[in-house]
């Protein structure tokens, strides 16, 4: 391996550090049952190339987005049982974690290596990444709390529907969302992840991944054409898609 290469490549010491923080946090969370098994292994890979392709920032933005997940899953969780829209007590399997997350950590590593080979400007993917943590929050928050209404809207049609339908969107549940957005956008910028001005384009393009969240499961979850899974992964893609536009044509 020759030395010019090696220059770019992350540090033996980064690496560690990124493994260790991953296998801890991991461990916490299968713990705790925010994840099964295989979410705990994804959570693992996602976390090491947030944190070696990031840092410290982006494993702070990971662990507000658990903490707010974890934390609205188990708001009224015995209503959302009897409905049957509940998360399992086991937490969330590999397909669920990768479908909120994958889409982050593709923007960490992309800003890894943006870094390394055009210096200047660098906040591009990061403010990719910082988008779709805040629209994974965004989205499981209004989802966890709008259940708890006794009737939402379908956003296509705005005729009145079960809570958890597919779609559906309710004034407690909205607002959820966009405080979610703003309090992971918010924690990027703490940790000096990105700007007050980024952190702000942000939480804009994370709530308009939730809205197009929304409408894909009215419009194509419904009728079976695409699972939970990929409406996530879409929502998440949006937002990040949205922000790094903004960046690179508008900013």
């Amino acid at each position: 391996m020759n030395g010019p290469l090696l220059t770019v490549l992350p540090s033996s010491n980064t690496l560690l550090l990124a493994l260790l923080v991953a296998l801890a946090f991991s461990t916490v969370a299968w713990w705790i049952h925010g994840v099964d098994r295989s979410g705990a292994i994804a959570g693992g890979v996602i976390c090491f190339v947030l944190f070696t392709g990031a840092g410290p920032g982006a494993f702070a933005g990971l662990v507000a987005v658990f903490i707010l997940a974890w934390a609205s899953t188990r708001v009224g969780y015995r209503r959302k049982q009897e409905q049957g829209t509940a998360e399992r007590k086991t937490g969330r399997k590999a397909s669920q974690v990768l479908a909120n997350l994958g889409v982050a950590a593709g923007c960490a590593a992309l800003h890894f290596a943006h870094s390394r080979f055009v210096p200047s400007g660098v906040e591009i993917f990061s403010l990719g990444m910082v988008a779709a943590f805040s629209e994974a929050a965004a989205d499981t928050v209004s989802s966890e709390l709008g259940q708890i209404q006794r009737q939402a809207r379908l956003i296509t049609t705005w005729k009145a529907v079960p809570p958890g339908t597919d779609g559906g969107v309710s004034p407690l549940g909205t607002l959820a969302g966009v405080l979610g957005a703003a309090l992971v956008a918010g924690t990027c910028f703490l940790v000096s992840l990105v700007s007050l001005s980024g952190a702000i384009i942000s939480m804009v393009a994370a709530i308009a991944g939730m809205l197009a969240d929304s409408l894909l499961g009215a419009l194509f979850e419904r009728r079976g054409a695409l699972n939970n899974d990929a409406v996530n992964f879409l929502g998440t893609f949006t937002a990040a898609a949205l922000a790094i536009l903004y960046a690179s044509f508008w900013r």
